[in-house]
């Protein structure tokens, strides 16, 4: 027979791997098919489908492994844990783990999968295992995920009979549902009072076929293993009151059965009978370590299991055992929780131990929390201490004195004499019959640590508790604080865990896992949480938590959760695009009259960097111009990214990495006129830092001049397209790849996007321009490239996916068009290709029938669109270089040529840069100086301001202090030009932003968004930082021309707000190297970075000086 393919996919992700072993440097990345291992899972369960997915994640990158499942059963992998919800819908596939589809998606010869198929035998000397069918399977490395077999007391006369079942399999269910119905109106009795035992009751209750459903356990309670008997006491109580019979101490001695051999009672050991026609076995498992056996694989003798050893290797040579068919140092587990644990180790040890420390399974944590026939019921870590003793008692701090140990015979002596010690654990124990609460913790004899314990009723805590066990810290609260503040009303509240605290013990997921997915936006529905993370997807004791979670994220982002731009718009960024284009909008104030709450708004922060953005996008006129100005971040603004000492960094355009001996001379020289600070960025071209905002327009008309333009490094526009030789220098290039990336660059160089964008071009396989972690990316091959998008790095690193495959290089650019503009049509506010791509429904399938297939009948008009806004190119430092109207923005104040430095300066490395930040915001009470008096002067003139609707500012100066004036609305305001976040000299160049409905305005400090009120009775608090504040002071317009504000007198003023008394100095923070470079000191082959090697060298700057001269001894120019 033919084994079952999976669809062939397309694969993202794949660089080359370097590691630090040997044939990590050998090897090419991803392997060959021919070159793959290939893993046999034997075992489609929950255990096995986990180890599947882990380690095809793990293995994306090196693709060193193929993998072959095989199941018996006739489903592929799916929920154990919850087969009860079976009998409610009745429907499989709705506790499948993952649907067919997924199998069938993964990337060509990933993952073969049959079905309805046994393995019969091992044969390791021919590393192949036999088949019922009658195939034999090659493996490289053999995986046993075989699971368990309900247990079945076949010593019970009529343990055979019609009627008797277990309850394990989908299989079993559907045998007891064919059953029930033709047995209607009878009775139903489970045996074990076990979790398991449960679950099965309630199936039974659930299906409505029997009048009464009785529960017999052989203990005196039920959940003996989980619970003490005050604890299972009060469960019996509770599932009595639910209608489920309980019958405790009692064993069955025999099935009594009719003449057709089906079941019609039960008789206990004791001699007393019950009547029932169906009987269900809940009484354990055993692990199916048979196929083991069968070949000599070592097993455990008592209570069997496939012996492993800690890094889960049978012991026999690539065979591994995990789940619940393999013994770690003589136990078996029942739970999930461990068996996910095993897979997630033996993945991670085939894929990274090259390059990683193995991991080795340790001790699991059997913590359970589960809700049983409506009963919240949990246990968490050493739950039994108090009954068996401690399995292990926390590490002491050190220096602690530890207990003197006796020998083994005095032990022996003194527990004859004087009886077993007492145990080393307190109980504290609550227990409420009123409202069927119970907790019972267990604590060392000192009360500093917490070893377990167990829940009944009000199980809120568990998520606290678990990890405090598992850290073994010593607890900062006395242990009563743990009932008495545990109550709580409404659902599960996860306000106060940390983000690493586990939530769902099945698949090891944390707090911060469920968060982080929401917050970045991958996950809108609580449906892509669990199937994202996993979380939920075992027993579903966790859906509260999670759910509580996800609730408290979304609503943490409201505006995310509305998809609302901000409070002054009730549209997102992508439906604001939308309106925008068709009715051809042109200004903010045509916008926010269309499309905002209020026409009369000024907007915001969060709003007017995103219309400038779409403007741009859209028309893309000169951003300096007034219409526009207000509209733009701060860099933007001056078309220079702000740096912290208030200077900018000058990027000139070096397309796809590619400069000119002569564009380098131009870059220097310019650099060492200005003292710029000089620097090679990730994407291959020179930053200059520490451009004066009044020298920029002299920097950039010599930049200009020598050939170079703008780079855009400030705006969210296309960055670089960085590349790697190709064909062009490298013997093993493929494609032209600085060829393809300076077209590339050339062409979408400007054009604004809602964030900033990337690209790559690597000539051949070997991807030496990281093609793959870009918003778009070409990987040269023997037929065209590779187009890989949606890549990003930054705070969350995201690989590219494959969007075509062999795309000849005339097909790139229309493919490019149309995903660009795709991408700058439909993306939310300062949202990443990766993170749009994430939220498109269907993802990169999705993208791939909307640009390749035109599947939304779009695509031509994308075409049309990108061709337009190419078209209205134009380097923007040119224009300001010819505008003399746009040149009087570049000036530190606008009523004098003076200057002033803002923070003082260190040499470092033969460069000069702004020394640290100052470890403390400056939290003066500005906003309540008593001034000794105030007078009116004039400042400015008034014409330097403009009426428009989005305001206008100034910086001005006065002695040794600066100022910030605003004008809005034809109303004028006055600050103090310093942020007290970070003694920035910057809120002048903020946005200004109001709050009609409040008659509130604010201005936001460009730096780290500190909002200042500007009017008011709370003019110069800070909305959203209490430990700030500013001055404010009053001004206006007066008939001669000039704006006056009311200051106090010079030397006051600056006594208070002076640049001098406010500027950051050195030593205000410690160097953070200080230590590391005292033990970099003198070692071996290191010199100063000016100096030369060379004996007698010039160094740095006297070769440069004599290069310079010209003439003798000097360059030619």
């Amino acid at each position: 027979m033919s084994w079952a393919d999976s669809s062939p996919g397309m694969q993202a992700g794949r660089i080359p791997v370097k590691g630090h072993h040997p044939e990590e440097d050998d090897a090419q990345y991803p392997k060959r098919p021919e070159q793959r291992k290939k893993v046999v899972v034997v075992g489609l369960g929950m255990v096995g489908i986990a180890f599947i997915e882990k380690l095809i994640k793990m293995d994306s990158k090196r693709r060193e492994y193929d993998i072959v499942v095989i199941g018996e059963e006739a489903h592929v992998a799916y929920n154990r844990v919850g087969l009860t919800s079976f009998f409610q819908h009745r429907k499989v596939e709705n506790l499948y783990l993952n649907p067919k589809e997924w199998y069938a998606g993964m990337p060509e010869g990933a993952l073969n999968y049959h079905l309805n198929t046994t393995v019969t035998s091992i044969h390791p000397e021919q590393r192949v295992v036999s088949t019922s069918t009658g195939d034999t399977v090659p493996y490289d490395i053999l995986v046993l995920a075989t699971g368990s077999d309900a247990l079945l007391p076949r010593h019970t006369p009529g343990h055979d009979a019609k009627g008797v079942f277990v309850y394990r399999t989908i299989d079993d269910l559907e045998k007891l549902i064919n059953f029930a119905d033709t047995v209607p109106g009878s009775a139903g009795a489970v045996v074990g009072g076990g979790l398991l035992g449960l679950e099965a009751a309630k199936a039974m209750m659930d299906l409505e076929s029997f009048k009464k459903v009785s529960l017999i356990e052989r203990n005196r309670w039920v959940l003996s293993r989980q619970l003490d008997g005050d604890a299972g006491g009060m469960v019996v109580d509770l599932v009595r009151q639910l209608g489920l019979d309980v019958l405790l101490s009692k064993r069955v001695g025999k099935i009594e059965v009719d003449d057709e051999n089906a079941v019609k009672g039960v008789v206990f050991e004791d001699g007393e009978r019950m009547d029932c026609k169906c009987l269900m076995f809940a009484i354990g498992i055993k692990a199916r370590d048979e196929l083991a056996r069968k070949v000599g694989i070592k097993c455990a003798d008592r209570g069997g299991g496939i012996v492993i050893n800690p890094d889960l290797m049978t012991s026999e040579q690539d065979i591994y055992a995990i789940g619940e068919c393999a013994s770690w140092e003589s136990q078996t587990f029942g739970l999930i929780a461990p068996g996910i644990e095993m897979a997630d180790v033996l993945a991670f040890n085939l894929t990274q131990a090259k390059v990683h420390t193995p991991r080795k399974f340790k001790r699991p944590d059997l913590s359970t929390k589960l809700k049983l026939l409506g009963v919240e019921v949990a246990s968490f870590g050493d739950f039994f201490a108090d009954r068996d003793g401690p399995k292990e008692l926390p590490n002491k701090r050190h220096g602690a004195k530890t207990k003197e140990v006796t020998t083994g015979a005095e032990e022996r002596v003194k527990r004859i004499t004087d009886g077993p010690p007492p145990s080393p654990v307190k109980a504290l124990t609550y227990k409420d019959p009123f409202q069927s609460v119970y907790k019972k913790y267990l604590f060392t004899m000192d009360g500093k640590y917490l070893l377990g314990g167990m829940m009944i009723g009000d199980t809120k805590d568990y998520v606290k508790l678990v990890p405090m066990v598992k850290s073994q810290k010593a607890l900062e609260v006395p242990p009563s604080q743990f009932i008495l503040g545990a109550s709580k009303e409404g659902e599960d509240d996860a306000d106060d865990l940390l983000d690493d605290t586990q939530i769902c013990s099945c698949h090891n997921v944390t707090k911060g896992d469920v968060a982080k997915v929401v917050k970045d936006g991958t996950c809108k529905s609580i449906g892509d949480v669990k199937s994202c993370t996993k979380a939920g997807t075992g027993c579903g004791g966790c859906m509260p938590l999670v759910q509580s979670i996800f609730n408290k994220e979304m609503k943490i982002m409201g505006s995310e959760v509305l998809n609302h731009l901000c409070p002054h718009f009730a549209y997102s960024r992508a439906d604001l695009f939308h309106i925008i284009y068709v009715k051809k909008l042109q200004s903010f104030p045509e916008i926010m009259k269309e499309c905002g709450k209020d026409a009369d708004s000024l907007g915001c922060e969060a709003c007017k960097p995103t219309i400038g953005s779409i403007l741009s996008s859209l028309y893309n006129k000169h951003i300096m111009d007034k219409p526009l100005n207000g509209l733009q971040e701060t860099n933007d603004k001056f078309l220079a990214n702000i740096q912290r000492n208030g200077t900018f960094s000058v990027i000139p355009r070096v397309s796809g990495g590619e400069i000119t001996p002569d564009k380098l001379i131009v870059i220097g020289t310019v650099a060492k006129k200005y003292g710029l600070y000089c620097k090679v960025t990730g994407g291959q071209r020179l930053d200059l830092f520490g451009a004066k905002k009044q020298d920029l327009v002299d920097i950039w008309t010599e930049l200009v001049n020598g050939g170079m333009e703008s780079g855009h490094g400030y705006a969210k526009s296309l960055r670089t397209v960085k590349s790697c030789v190709g064909t062009t220098w490298c013997r093993f290039g493929v494609g032209d790849s600085v060829g393809m990336a300076v077209r590339l660059e050339e062409r979408y160089k400007s054009i604004r996007s809602p964030h900033k964008m990337k690209g790559g071009v690597s000539g051949c396989v070997r991807e030496c321009a990281e093609a793959q972690n870009k918003d778009f990316g070409l990987i040269a091959t023997d037929k065209g490239y590779n187009v890989f998008v949606g890549g990003n790095g930054g705070a969350k690193p995201r690989h590219s996916e494959l969007l075509a495959k062999d795309v000849p290089p005339d097909d790139v650019v229309p493919i490019l068009d149309r995903y660009l503009m795709f991408y700058i049509r439909t993306a939310d506010k300062l949202q990443r290709t990766a993170r749009w791509i994430e939220q498109l429904p269907g993802g990169i399938q999705y993208l791939r029938e909307v640009i390749l297939e035109d599947k939304l009948g779009i695509c031509a008009e994308l075409e049309k669109q990108m061709n337009e806004l190419i078209g209205t190119f134009f380097c923007e430092w040119t224009e300001v270089i010819n505008n003399p109207e746009r040149r009087k923005a570049f000036q530190q104040f606008g009523n004098t040529t003076d200057t002033l430095d803002t923070m003082e300066t260190v040499q470092e490395r033969g460069q000069e840069r702004p020394t640290y930040w100052a470890k403390d915001s400056a939290t003066e009470d500005f906003r309540g100086t008593k001034w000794s008096e105030l007078t009116w002067q004039p400042i400015i003139e008034a014409s330097h301001f403009a009426d428009t609707a989005t305001g206008s500012s100034a910086n001005v100066k006065r002695g040794d202090t600066q100022l910030a004036i605003f004008k809005i609305k034809g109303k004028y305001y006055a600050t103090q030009q310093m942020c007290p976040h970070r003694r920035a000299f910057a809120l002048s160049d903020g946005i200004i932003g109001d709050d009609v409905a409040n008659n509130k305005l604010w201005i936001s400090c460009p730096f780290h968004k500190r909002n200042y009120t500007l009017n008011g009775e709370n003019a110069g608090k800070c909305g959203n930082d209490d430990n700030v504040n500013i001055a404010t002071f009053p001004v206006e317009a007066r008939d001669d021309g000039f704006v006056y504000l009311k200051l106090p007198p010079v030397e006051e003023l600056d006594g208070v707000l002076g640049t001098t008394k406010w500027m950051v100095k050195k030593g205000e923070t410690e160097d953070p190297y200080r230590k590391l470079d005292e033990k970099l000191k003198g070692m071996k082959g290191r010199k100063p970075f000016e100096e030369s090697h060379l004996p007698g060298g010039m160094g740095e700057k006297a070769a440069a000086k004599s290069i310079l001269a010209g003439g003798e001894g000097g360059m030619d120019w």
